[in-house]
């Protein structure tokens, strides 16, 4: 389903692994395979396929059983990325998940079944995020509340005189540079205080507005409007936002060892540069404003100068953590540190959670792979239970993908071929009620399914389940396909925010969800 998509952007190599023959059903839902492929194998025609899209791609396909394969240790250690498609032996599926966790692998686990389909994001315990690309509108850092002895010596320049400048001159003075000079006047009336409530801001907006020379020909000045619009949100003083905060705090930032990955190292960096000013190094971009060319460069030229700065304390501070820890054979890269000072605001540190498996025993009993990040416990069945009293969300979905996996590995003596509940017309009456009861066993783990509206809820999902009969319909499969691609992207590149961690769609209403599944679900409470 996904394959496309990261084919087509670059991927360095993929493994396609089927053992299954195209068949008729096959070619009502799978745009890569035609009636000339039935009988064939689906791994080498897929495969074929996808090497038209990007020949510099290299692609391979193995028409085994992956059980089979599993039985070389090492047959999973060249992959980066592992997608697992359902219908698959919980016993398989385990194997794959324990590798992922322990190696660190980012899975995902993928469902598409009639309208509905659900993936799974599994990142490993710690997954950095350095570039997050948040949006540009909250990253504008001009520290105006602390500013450096060289801006401050600028904006002196560039406004001496400012009432006595022509209506060319004062109507092109950078907006920054006005809002540090009329600081200047408020402190000295305030005993030193920048604004910071909103009342004060609302005065001191006032006061800079009030500036504004209007008898011109435009009837005002456009930087005296930039600056006013600017107080309320660059008047603020560097605070730590939640994600960062809990970087600082995690163990891995405080404890550093000679094996700690090169991210902890520059974060703990960047925590030691915040404790001592009070700031985040300084990204060094400054928005487009009104201003003449030449300076508007030169305050570009010291804000970045500011930011070479800051970056080159960080990178001090990192030259001596590998002293210290006796890392200096390979040293962090200057790039990277200057990477992470640019964003150093909007790192983001996202903990895996384990993958659960359909396991023996009772209908609604699930096991999760690994050891899982203690810290967030309790924190997945408490949203699983706001979820189901939730009409919006689509938990009920989410519970009817567990139940089928539960379902057709209780039905499956076949590691290759999985009856799907409502495969037979016979017998779909049957498989509804046996999918049902198990999706009840599992919500009254969570939740007491007495409530008519959650039952009624749950049913209108499994039924949909059942009647599709394990099939998938191609508009779904490829809607859903893009959607993975595009999060796997993020996984190998390491950008933007990925989801975190399970997605549940619905072809019928139009609407996605998105939760944090936890291991705590899926524990004996």
């Amino acid at each position: 389903m996904a394959a496309d998509t990261r084919v087509r952007l670059g991927i360095g190599q993929y493994t396609i692994v089927d053992p299954r023959e195209v068949t008729e059903e096959d070619t009502g839902v799978n745009f890569f395979v035609g009636g000339t492929c039935v009988g064939q194998s689906r791994a080498k025609v897929c495969c074929e396929m996808l090497q038209e899209l990007n020949p510099d791609v290299r692609g391979r396909y193995i028409a085994e059983p992956i059980e089979s394969l599993l039985h070389d240790p090492g047959f999973l250690r060249p992959y980066t990325l592992i997608l697992v498609i359902a219908p698959i032996s919980s016993l398989t599926l385990k194997a794959i998940a324990t590798y992922a966790w322990e190696q660190h692998v980012p899975l995902f686990y993928i469902h598409s079944l009639g309208f509905y389909s659900h993936f799974s994001v599994c990142l490993p315990p710690s997954f950095p995020v350095v570039d997050t690309h948040p949006d540009l509108t909250t990253t504008t850092e001009l520290r105006l509340t602390n500013p450096w002895p060289e801006l401050l010596a600028l904006a002196k320049e560039k406004t001496d005189g400012l009432e006595k400048m022509s209506d060319h001159d004062h109507g092109h003075v950078p907006y920054v540079l006005l809002l540090l000079h009329y600081l200047e006047a408020w402190k000295l009336q305030k005993g030193g205080r920048v604004p910071s409530s909103y009342r004060e801001k609302q005065e001191f907006r006032i006061l800079v507005q009030g500036n504004s020379r209007t008898d011109n020909a435009e009837g005002g000045e456009e930087n005296f409007d930039e600056a006013a619009k600017a107080v309320l949100k660059s008047l603020n003083p560097a605070t730590l936002g939640r994600n960062v905060r809990a970087i600082f705090q995690a163990e891995e930032c405080n404890a550093l060892t000679k094996d700690s990955p090169r991210f902890w190292v520059i974060a703990s960096a960047i925590q030691n540069f915040y404790h001592k000013h009070q700031a985040f190094p300084l990204p060094g971009s400054v928005p487009d404003m009104k201003a003449q060319s030449a300076d508007y460069i030169h305050l570009q030229n010291v804000y970045k100068a500011k930011a070479r700065q800051d970056a080159a304390e960080v990178l001090a501070t990192v030259r001596a953590e590998e002293r210290r820890l006796g890392r200096t054979d390979n040293p962090t890269s200057e790039a990277e540190v200057e990477a992470f000072c640019k964003g150093a605001a909007f790192v983001r540190v996202f903990r895996g959670e384990r993958l659960p498996v359909v396991c023996g025993g009772g209908d609604g009993e699930f096991e999760v792979v690994g050891q899982g990040n203690e810290s967030e416990s309790g924190s997945g069945l408490k949203v699983a239970k706001q979820a189901i009293q939730d009409p919006d969300s689509l938990i009920s979905h989410y519970i009817a993908f567990l139940a089928y996996d539960k379902f057709i590995n209780s039905n499956s003596p076949d590691t290759t071929i999985y009856p799907a509940p409502g495969h037979d017309g016979a017998s779909v009456d049957i498989d509804e009620q046996a999918l049902l009861r198990i999706a009840i066993s599992i919500l009254n783990s969570w939740h007491s399914a007495e409530d008519p509206n959650l039952r009624d809820r749950l049913f209108d999902s499994v039924r949909e389940i059942t009647r599709s009969g394990g099939g998938d319909l191609h508009n779904i499969s490829a809607l859903t396909g893009g959607m993975v691609a595009q999060e796997a992207i993020k996984v190998i590149t390491r950008q933007y925010v990925p989801a975190d961690n399970t997605v549940v769609f619905d072809g019928i209403k139009s609407k996605l969800w998105v939760f944090r599944r936890s291991a705590d679900m899926f524990c004996s409470q």
